[in-house]
């Protein structure tokens, strides 16, 4: 098993396989935010080769068995996560002019995407970022997911950050795991919409690297 970080070599290889796991992390959430798992991995895979959005490579590290991709851990500085989601609005131009969304669609995505943000606590600037945690079903319990998780720390402490904060759906099995990792609850968020559309409390966990 191998931790890399990703680069351009990976784009084209691992498309499919990055927004395959990418979904994985909140489908209730994502399939809400993005009126089904179409126009999700139409813009997952156009972030993915574009440096500096969300879901870009240049934010993500890979879990490779061989040739396989089985994990991402996509993470950054905290204050890059509202610069790298607002690099996002600069890719629909190209959506749109495919022929992939009506500005119907784009206006109930923006709606909705405003709606699930009351979710997300503020991050600390001082703190690494988890955006994204996620291992192939069949390569679970195997301790990936936990390499994944300590070379985030590494990466955070080598930045003289403080600490390492995630967000994950009160309904992930992957609750308990990052428990046993350590992680602490700071914050549960629930936004009344979105609820009532299926998408359960939010938890905001971290570890202290000072503790």
């Amino acid at each position: 098993m191998e931790i890399v970080r990703a680069n351009k070599r990976h784009i084209l290889q691992y498309a499919d396989a990055f927004a395959d796991l990418m979904h994985a992390t909140g489908p209730a959430t994502y399939d809400y935010q993005f009126d089904g798992r179409e126009l999700f991995d139409q813009t997952v895979h156009l972030s993915w080769r574009t440096p500096g959005t969300l879901f870009a490579y240049d934010g993500t590290t890979l879990a490779l068995d061989g040739e396989k991709l089985v994990g991402i851990e996509v993470g950054f500085h905290g204050p890059e996560f509202a610069e790298r989601k607002k690099a996002l609005g600069a890719l629909w131009p190209e959506i749109i002019e495919a022929g992939h969304v009506t500005s119907e669609q784009l206006a109930l995505i923006a709606e909705r995407t405003y709606q699930c943000s009351y979710l997300n606590a503020a991050i600390p600037k001082s703190v690494y970022y988890i955006h994204a945690l996620a291992v192939d079903e069949t390569y679970r319990g195997k301790g990936i997911g936990a390499k994944l998780v300590q070379n985030a720390i590494a990466n955070g402490r080598r930045a003289g950050l403080r600490a390492l904060h995630l967000d994950v759906l009160s309904d992930n099995p992957a609750v308990d795991f990052y428990r046993t990792l350590g992680f602490q609850c700071l914050v549960e968020s629930t936004a009344p919409i979105p609820l009532q559309h299926g998408i359960p409390m939010e938890m905001r966990m971290a570890i202290d690297f000072q503790m």
